[in-house]
């Protein structure tokens, strides 16, 4: 390649990057949008990166301060754009929540999301699912039951994990990269796996104990200590 063609591939790339930065903030969803008021609440200081993959019937949607939702994100409430069944507020986001690129969370009836909760990327959390109970029929066209889901306040959900329908995640909960969690989990804990398990509880006066009673203490200033 020749020193002019060089030059000229150098001019090209620093374009095109320039260009995408500036898609980049253009394109963010953020309160005094368009976009954001179409949501049934889109709090200050909150941001939805750009490109989102799907926003389905976001007046559904109800999104607190300080909310930073990453890129390739999926918020979807309902089956369609014509749903008529819409529920006020099928999703719930607390503030200063943050959600990592690529999550997908889909709300039929009610997903609540705490303050100050942390996911991974490619997280997935749904409050229904397909039955398969008719062997007649493709299990695409058997729709499951609605369960609410909860994920409490100041819990980290790590990459990858799935969080299926009926789950009510306590507050300051671990979920590790991974786990496919149903069902109640308690506040303090850490689960792991599939399905996910306790691997770590934490205990007053003791500290942080796991399933082979190993203890890991708590942190000075935490939990009313130091």
């Amino acid at each position: 390649m020749n020193p002019l063609s060089r030059a000229l591939d150098r001019v090209l790339n620093r374009g095109v990057h320039a260009a995408w930065r500036w898609l980049d903030r253009a394109g963010e969803i953020v309160p005094g949008t368009r976009a954001a008021a179409e949501f049934g609440s889109f709090g200050a200081g909150s941001c939805i990166d750009f490109p989102p993959a799907t926003l389905l019937n976001p007046r559904a949607i109800h999104i607190g301060s300080g909310v930073l939702v990453g890129r390739h994100a999926t918020l979807s409430v309902g089956y369609g754009a014509d749903d008529p069944h819409l529920p006020e507020r099928a999703l719930v986001i607390g503030d200063r929540t943050v959600l990592g690129a690529r999550v997908s969370i889909t709300a039929h009836t009610s997903i609540t999301i705490g303050e100050a909760v942390f996911f991974g990327q490619s997280v997935f959390v749904t409050d229904a699912s397909h039955g398969y109970q008719d062997p007649t029929r493709p299990i695409g066209e058997q729709f499951g039951q609605h369960q609410p889901v909860s994920i409490g306040s100041g819990s980290w959900i790590g990459h990858g994990a799935v969080i299926l329908p009926g789950t009510a995640i306590g507050q300051n909960v671990v979920v590790a990269a991974g786990a496919i969690v149903r069902g109640e989990v308690e506040d303090f804990a850490v689960v792991a796996g599939n399905p996910a398990r306790v691997v770590r509880r934490l205990e007053p006066e003791v500290g942080w104990v796991d399933s082979r009673g190993g203890v890991r203490p708590v942190m000075e200033g935490l939990f009313g200590s130091g």
